[in-house]
């Protein structure tokens, strides 16, 4: 185990280590540009051409890295070291084969959690992760904290890895690929909650409830794990944890942790006293599911930040981008763009924001996951439902197989792309209606990511005559 970023970068040096970064993107490009411009043999493996991967070809080759491009880039690896990146299977034949061969398999986000310097508080759960991350690291920086965000929130955090200070924070957002492989776990970890989900790239659900789990597995006694007491399946990894358990429940009280009131508050539970915090009127952003985000955010900061401070950040925190986001009112009409909802689990949540029946814009990748569990709020919160991609079929059947499902409550149309569903809903709406994007659903059918699904939805919607 080396002791400082610079002591592990220079035995690289000294020994003349091969690093392969395994694709490129949002985690791998800062780190090949890192390890490439301290003189390190770096060779980045991608799946892409030289035409596709466009700038980062040019960019890199100047920069000296050799490139494995094409069909078989994970043939035959030879390099000293594998810096897998999120998205790709941890037990991949030619991964397993390298392993054998005495290859380290490893992660951007692996050799950041070996070489922090500071504190990591880390967030993990199939809903929810984001806001909370956010949350979690706007409430340090409120409170004068210097916090370095990342991980899966969009940032990799190695690159900076040498600027941080012991008394710093890092802040993390961690998905369960980036976890299936992780030996060490945060000083304070929390997990949102765990619902089916990646179904299509976990080879079951054990195996994506156990990438969840590796959050608390290598904590030690002085850390601390938060839990949703809510949650079967996270309430059980009590048994999983070393140190501090805090819980946080929007149903039940707790004894140690946070937890909301009957009444609307926010109460903390700490060694036998209990303390209103803020009341959930207090919080700007929408939905019962953003309540529980703040539980688990405070939960987390406990100890590290005033209440005053929890407030204020309540009052001002604007919501992150994609997550029930108001794209714009025209004509009496509020379109809302919540392109995070990826499973139905986050689109039942945001459903829930609303106080009235809502059009509703869904489907899209299928990542294996059931819908039957949605069919019911369809029926109760969704007066025209507005359904694409390969999963709108999936979604049409859960719905019609529900009990409560009478034909035409609600209306079910069926576009052939993003601007066919948005001139649907714009068809369909009239002044006092709400239209969102939540679409239960993936968005690889189409899009690159969430992201680039939200940011055309909304240029669609601000392109609206009214």
């Amino acid at each position: 185990m080396y002791h400082s970023a610079k002591e592990f970068f220079d035995f690289l040096i000294r020994e003349r280590k091969k690093v392969a970064f395994l694709g490129t993107g949002v985690t791998n490009h800062d780190c090949i540009r890192m390890f490439a411009e301290k003189g390190i043999d770096v060779t980045l493996c991608d799946r892409r051409n030289a035409q596709q991967l466009g700038e980062d070809y040019e960019e890199f080759s100047a920069l000296g890295v050799h490139m494995k491009l094409g069909d078989g880039y994970l043939a035959d690896l030879d390099a000293d070291i594998l810096m897998r990146s999120p998205g790709m299977r941890f037990h991949l034949p030619e991964l397993d084969e390298a392993r054998r061969r005495g290859a380290a398999v490893t992660s951007e986000l692996e050799l950041f959690f070996a070489l922090c310097p500071c504190k990591i508080i880390a967030v993990t759960g199939s809903d929810g992760k984001t806001t909370t991350t956010s949350l979690i690291a706007e409430m340090l920086r409120t409170e004068g904290k210097t916090v370095h965000l990342g991980g899966n929130i969009g940032r990799a955090l190695l690159p900076c890895v040498q600027s941080i200070s012991p008394e710093d924070f890092a802040v993390v957002e961690l998905s369960s690929f980036q976890l299936i492989s992780m030996r060490q776990s945060p000083d304070i970890a929390v997990l949102t909650n765990v619902a089916p989900n990646h179904l299509d790239m976990h080879k079951d659900m054990q195996e994506y409830i156990d990438a969840k789990r590796n959050i608390l597995l290598h904590q030690d006694a002085f850390s601390r794990s938060v839990l949703n007491l809510d949650n079967e399946i996270t309430r059980a990894m009590q048994a999983d944890c070393r140190g501090e358990v805090s819980f946080f429940s929007r149903k039940s009280p707790v004894k140690d942790g946070v937890y909301l009131a009957q009444d609307g508050t926010i109460l903390m539970a700490c060694n036998g006293s209990i303390t209103p915090v803020i009341h959930r009127e207090d919080i700007r952003i929408p939905g019962i599911h953003n309540v529980e985000n703040y539980l688990a955010a405070i939960s987390a900061v406990r100890g590290l930040v005033s209440f005053e401070t929890i407030r204020r950040v309540a009052r001002e925190f604007p919501g992150v981008e994609h997550r029930i986001e108001l794209v714009r009112e025209s004509g009496g009409v509020k379109w809302y763009n919540d392109s995070i909802a990826s499973s139905p689990t986050r689109t039942i949540a945001g459903l829930n924001s609303f106080q009235q029946k809502v059009i509703l814009i869904a489907g899209g990748y299928d990542k294996k996951i059931p819908y039957a569990p949605l069919a019911p709020l369809l029926v109760q919160k969704v007066k025209t439902l507005i359904l694409m991609g390969a999963t709108g079929p999936k979604i049409e059947a859960a719905l019609r197989e529900c009990p409560q499902y009478q034909d035409g409550a609600p209306v079910i149309l069926h576009a052939q792309s993003m601007e066919q569903a948005v001139s649907l809903a714009h068809q369909t709406a009239h002044s006092g209606d709400i239209v969102t994007l939540s679409p239960a659903s993936a968005s690889f059918d189409l899009y690159r990511n969430f992201e680039e699904r939200g940011r055309h939805f909304k240029s669609l919607v601000n392109a609206l005559q009214d």
